[in-house]
């Protein structure tokens, strides 16, 4: 792993994608920023933000971006050993509570995976892959499907490493295993 790695750390809900991106980041250096996404309505997601917190050591500075996240690798990246974005789904959700237009969060889209391409420091990111169940009776939660499998695709396109975690377990998924057997 080098520091200036981009990883993007895939799975379901509970496989373990979270942890494992921040053991990932912890041996990447020292300065770390955790770009938290979740904007909570809830008790709920309140306790699960916090829970959160209370697995990351006071070493990580955390900034809260529920919408520009391209802007704050752009600035952070520079001045850190590593950022761990935690995650693509949620920021997606928020940036369909802002605006229908599918054309601009395409943009968004793009504009973040140029942003982790030419981030100088090493950028993890953590988004649920929710396009292996069934398909959304709703326009809305389709909508919602579609846009967060372009995003993965784009970002996993972005990134030099991709990891697949189920049941706690990473599997490595980009760079393909190579085997070298006859």
């Amino acid at each position: 792993m080098s520091n200036t790695d981009k990883i993007l750390i895939l799975g379901g809900c509970r496989s373990g994608k979270s942890s494992h991106a921040l053991q990932l980041a912890e041996r990447m250096g020292k300065r770390r920023i955790f770009v938290a996404t979740c904007v909570p309505h809830d008790d709920e997601m309140i306790a699960r933000v916090d829970r959160h917190r209370q697995e990351r050591s006071d070493t990580w500075k955390t900034l809260e971006v529920p919408v520009d996240l391209a802007g704050a690798i752009s600035a952070h990246s520079p001045t850190v050993d590593v950022m761990l974005v935690d995650c693509l789904t949620l920021w997606l959700s928020n940036l369909l509570m802002k605006t229908p237009d599918a054309a601009k969060i395409q943009r968004m889209i793009d504009e973040l995976a140029d942003a982790v391409k030419a981030a100088p420091k090493a950028v993890v990111l953590v988004s649920n892959e929710v396009g292996a169940g069934i398909v959304p009776e709703n326009r809305l939660a389709r909508r919602y499907r579609d846009l967060a499998g372009w995003a993965n695709q784009a970002m996993a396109a972005a990134c030099n490493r991709v990891v697949w975690t189920v049941a706690g377990i990473p599997v490595t998924i980009k760079p393909p295993f190579q085997n070298t057997a006859p």
